[in-house]
């Protein structure tokens, strides 16, 4: 049994160290990065006492906040608590979780909501605990596949498989799909760049997903300027 377990915590310590960079958490587990992205883990499973937001869409204003490097590391940090997690890319018309996990996007998404392959099936586990749903092949109407009974099945049928299901979609400013999306999750989170975000695209952001009755679990504030003396550059504000 221990000669098991200590070919497995190799074989794990492999896959890891075949992940890029932008995986904080598994690249460099103890630095402060790593330590926030924890401290948000936390404010998710613990700030609400009323519900336990299972579903979660990660969003943000505008291209390149963060949103999706945020999507990836808060998946492995809840991972690494025995929370059974699905990572989902939900960006129909640029989607990039791939390439921060360094998978193929062959399938994914897509080929689940039309039938081609199961829930499970189509899965890539890069980390133990942690499966990750790649967006597929790009459909000619993402808006259409996200807004049918078939995605709220497949939300349905995540919430059930799964602890958590973090849900990565495009930006708020571009298209509906965040929006349609939200709608069938228990919350979302907005990521936004501290030094390139517009207050005013905040709050339309807000405003946008509260409009539809989404719940804004809370917001993640990438790139702030931070004393010397603190080693955090990486805040959570619920």
């Amino acid at each position: 049994m221990l000669s098991r377990l200590r070919r497995r915590t190799s074989q794990d310590k492999d896959k890891g160290d075949r992940l890029p960079d932008s995986l904080i958490t598994v690249r460099k587990p103890i630095g402060p990065s790593a330590e926030a992205y924890r401290a948000l883990r936390t404010s998710l499973l613990y700030a609400y006492v009323e519900f336990s937001p299972r579903a979660i869409v990660i969003t943000s204003p505008g291209r390149g906040d963060g949103k999706t490097t945020t999507c990836a590391n808060l998946g492995v940090s809840l991972s690494q608590v025995n929370s059974n997690t699905l990572v989902v890319d939900c960006d129909l018309r640029q989607p990039a979780l791939h390439k921060v996990f360094a998978l193929r996007n062959v399938y994914g998404l897509v080929n689940v909501l039309v039938g081609e392959y199961g829930l499970q099936e189509a899965c890539h586990e890069p980390l133990p605990g942690l499966k990750v749903l790649t967006a597929g092949p790009i459909p000619p109407t993402p808006t259409e596949l996200l807004s049918s009974d078939q995605f709220t099945e497949f939300i349905d049928l995540a919430r059930n498989e799964f602890d958590h299901v973090l849900i990565d979609v495009p930006p708020l400013q571009f298209v509906s799909d965040p929006i349609v999306v939200a709608r069938r999750c228990d919350g979302a989170v907005l990521v936004f760049d501290s030094q390139r975000t517009r207050k005013v695209s905040i709050r339309q952001s807000v405003r946008s997903l509260e409009a539809v009755g989404a719940r804004v679990l809370g917001t993640v504030m990438n790139n702030t300027k931070v004393p010397r003396r603190s080693s955090y550059g990486y805040s959570y504000e619920g």
